[in-house]
């Protein structure tokens, strides 16, 4: 049965246990992934606290880090999601997303519409894939891939 946390405490101190065991066993999060069986993007996301992991896959992940059945049990809760804190985001690789979204976000907006009519882009029912890249002018780039599906407003 799913259960859900209403206080988002108990997640973050999870998501920093989570980093620790990480850090200590030198694991990457595609490592991690590749224990739960599904996406970095997903499996990521999860263990720093925004989705809950299937059963199967909390325990893989938890074995793997080292954390007791505890942790692997509220690995599996419905969080309380959103950011660690209010505000603009002071860290920059977060701040710099936020600022894209102020720059671009009524663009967006308006070619979505456009392209699709009233409605939203699903956060639910979305995947997300993260590639570095060369840049043609030297160094490197990061293609961002944002994938949802599109739910129409429906009249009633």
């Amino acid at each position: 049965m799913p259960h859900a946390q209403l206080d988002p405490t108990a997640r973050q101190d999870l998501a920093a246990a989570v980093v620790d065991a990480k850090t200590r066993k030198d694991l990457t999060w595609q490592q991690l992934a590749d224990a739960a069986g599904l996406s970095v993007a997903f499996v990521t996301a999860a263990l720093l606290g925004q989705h809950p992991l299937p059963g199967p896959a909390a325990h893989a992940v938890a074995e793997l880090l080292g954390l007791d059945a505890d942790a692997a049990l509220l690995l599996q809760t419905i969080p309380a999601r959103g950011p660690v804190t209010g505000g603009v985001p002071a860290d920059p690789t977060i701040y710099r997303f936020h600022e894209m979204l102020h720059v671009y976000g009524t663009t967006l907006k308006a070619l979505v519409h456009e392209q699709f009519g009233d409605g939203i882009i699903s956060a639910i029912n979305f995947r997300l894939d993260v590639k570095k890249v060369a840049d043609p002018e030297g160094g490197e780039r990061a293609v961002i891939t944002l994938d949802g599906k599109y739910l129409p407003t429906k009249p009633f």
